[in-house]
């Protein structure tokens, strides 16, 4: 087997593995804020436990997409496996909500698993697999977060959320241990020194592409997350009583995975040939129409549904921005692309539960659905205005030209 094939199937199911771990514990945070004797402002407590994570995430992403360019991407994979088997193995410990806050914290200071795995892959395929190779990556993150909600829904059914917490730990082991022995990165070339992050930033910010590509990344996230730790609160209201909420939630959550292992890979191939432009655009006006539709949604299962169909859209996001992000940054700065990238979906994913505890509290999440929905519509609007502004002055040139 080719050595990208190689990596790019290990790395696949390395990611699966830290998504399902994942999502097997934070679709239920708020219930075990509550189970920690948090009584009141559970909302607010559980957007913060989702913000917190995002919010040192944010801050040390561009230094570790430099120390990426230096060392490897392969060593920030397997730095971030380690960190992370610690961080959930303390989490099945925690007796009070600080204790928990304590560890969120932890996980945010050595994420970097999954946007390391996707540079790898992103620098170690060839260019005409591109498009296929990050729309498969999508889908082990989309695959972890089916399965991780409901092994999460069962375990804690059956057992606790610590139980969840432990066996997210035990994962963690195994990708790290599967990349430690079998990824091999070939396009590196060690021994640069590292760069300093203020002129990093001196060198994205000149790149109006790519930093257009940062600012839909925040959108997208900041959308999505405003309703993370709404969703299940939210299916207890609708089906009207606790019981069973934990495992329902589970099979809700991952309603939206199962759509995007269905569709990420087809938009990666829809990318290449249509043009990755025209991608976006149609994702952002699918997912937000789809989350205002679920303003309509007066049954759990109409719900679920509604949620499938905003993951069919949503999933082609990320691959085809992580696509784009490869076509308009040089070879050499890609690592600190990618990591000033993770910066801007960890800003997005901070922001966000911070946003959907205080709107959700207030307003209701129904007002969110609408608030999210205009939000990702309005952005596919300006990718649509945009380039047809690009396309005039492209126009205007070759006018003058000729």
């Amino acid at each position: 087997m080719e050595s990208w094939k190689r990596n790019l199937w290990i790395l696949w199911f390395g990611v699966l593995l830290v998504s399902s771990s994942y999502t097997m514990i934070i679709p239920f945070l708020p219930l075990f804020v509550s189970q920690l004797g948090v009584a009141h402002h559970v909302k607010v407590w559980a957007g913060i436990l989702f913000s917190v994570t995002f919010f040192f995430s944010f801050l040390l992403a561009p230094y570790w997409g430099s120390l990426a360019d230096k060392y490897g991407r392969r060593s920030m994979i397997i730095r971030a496996g380690i960190g992370l088997i610690v961080t959930y193995g303390l989490g099945a410990f925690v007796q009070t909500p600080w204790e928990l806050l304590g560890v969120r914290v932890l996980h945010g200071l050595v994420s970097g698993f999954v946007p390391g795995s996707i540079a790898l892959v992103a620098t170690n395929t060839p260019e005409k697999h591109m498009g296929w190779s990050l729309g498969m990556m999508a889908t082990a993150s989309s695959t972890g977060g089916i399965l991780g909600p409901l092994v999460g829904g069962i375990l804690s059914h059956l057992f606790s959320i610590r139980a969840s917490f432990l066996i997210a730990s035990a994962l963690l082991v195994i990708a790290t241990l599967l990349i430690t022995l079998f990824v091999k990165e070939e396009n590196f070339h060690p021994g640069k020194p590292r760069s300093r992050i203020l002129s990093d930033l001196n060198i994205a910010f000149h790149n109006r592409p790519f930093v257009a590509m940062l600012v839909i990344l925040i959108i997208v996230q900041i959308s999505i997350m405003i309703l993370e730790p709404l969703i299940t609160l939210y299916i207890k209201d609708l089906q009207g009583r606790m019981e069973g909420t934990v495992l329902l939630s589970g099979i809700i959550f991952s309603a939206a995975g199962i759509a995007s292992i269905l569709s990420a890979p087809r938009w990666g191939k829809i990318g290449q040939k249509q043009g990755y432009r025209n991608v976006l655009i149609l994702s952002l006006a699918g997912g937000g129409l789809l989350n205002i539709a679920q303003l309509f949604a007066h049954t759990v299962w109409m719900f679920g549904l509604i949620r499938f169909l905003y993951g069919l859209f949503i999933a082609g996001v990320f691959p085809t921005i992580n696509a784009m992000i490869v076509e308009r940054t040089d070879a050499e700065f890609r690592g600190r692309a990618f990591g000033l990238s993770t910066s801007a979906n960890q800003f997005g994913s901070m922001v966000g539960p911070l946003v959907g505890g205080v709107l959700g509290g207030w307003l209701g999440i129904q007002y969110v659905f609408v608030i999210t929905g205009i939000l990702l519509s309005l952005t596919a609007i300006a990718v649509i205005w945009a380039n047809r502004k690009s396309q005039q002055l492209v126009r205007h040139v070759e006018k003058n030209s000729v």
